[in-house]
């Protein structure tokens, strides 16, 4: 009987017990395949690949660790996102991969404590996207012959979008035709974006005031979980 008293007097104090704290999860760049190597990075995350909304977070490496310097609300394509390698173009998907951030731009002023290049869009600023131009995936001041309007982007006609914004390196230092033009970190307009990642007109600005171009930073784009999850890249 003492036995099967101190037995049942053992098993209710495990049960008692508090449950060991579960292991902390590492940070998500720490998790991830490759962040482009510099000491700084913005994550874009949508739930799986027909999201268009997720989250926007930038990150700094200090002391040997990720420490998240921000986030925000993000919107991706219209048509969800899709793997980099092999995204068609005017397929209103988002590119998923890790890139460079070649430059900024925008019709507004620098926000205060911007390092990036910056480059102020004027009446002549295009986005040539044009499949059959020399110019294709390039910032042009005057549109050229052979980049047709209908196949470029003039700049200050998205004055709410591209108030600032940062270039993303897709298909930009080797372009491949019909693989896509023009994708960008920029200010939110009225919804889901043509292939672009998003976010409020606030967070753009301290992105801005954030990013220090002798870090190197990168963006990484991808889902959650799957093909395209963001792990991979």
């Amino acid at each position: 009987m003492r036995t099967l008293l101190a037995l049942g007097a053992a098993l209710l104090s495990l049960a008692s017990a508090p449950a060991a704290p579960a292991a902390p999860v590492a940070p998500l760049p720490a998790r991830m395949a490759d962040t482009g190597g510099g000491s700084q990075l913005i994550t874009a995350v949508a739930a799986d690949a027909s999201a268009t909304t997720g989250t926007v977070t930038w990150w700094d490496r200090r002391g040997g660790r990720w420490v998240r310097a921000g986030s925000a609300p993000a919107r991706f394509g219209a048509k969800g996102l899709a793997e980099g390698a092999t995204r068609r173009q005017g397929t209103h998907t988002t590119p998923t991969g890790l890139y460079d951030l070649p430059y900024a731009f925008g019709i507004r002023a620098a926000p205060a404590g911007t390092r990036y290049r910056y480059v102020r869009a004027t009446e002549d600023s295009w986005w040539c996207q044009d499949n059959d131009s020399r110019f294709y995936n390039r910032w042009v001041e005057k549109l050229p012959a052979d980049c047709r309007p209908g196949e470029a982007e003039h700049l200050v006609a998205y004055g709410t979008q591209y108030a600032h914004a940062l270039v993303i390196g897709f298909n930009y230092a080797r372009p491949v035709r019909m693989r896509g033009a023009g994708i960008f970190l920029h200010v939110n307009g009225k919804g889901a974006t043509a292939g672009c990642v998003s976010v409020a007109a606030d967070a753009m600005r301290a992105i801005l005031a954030w990013a220090d171009p002798a870090r190197r930073p990168h963006i990484a784009v991808g889902t959650r979980r799957g093909p395209t999850a963001i792990l991979r890249y």
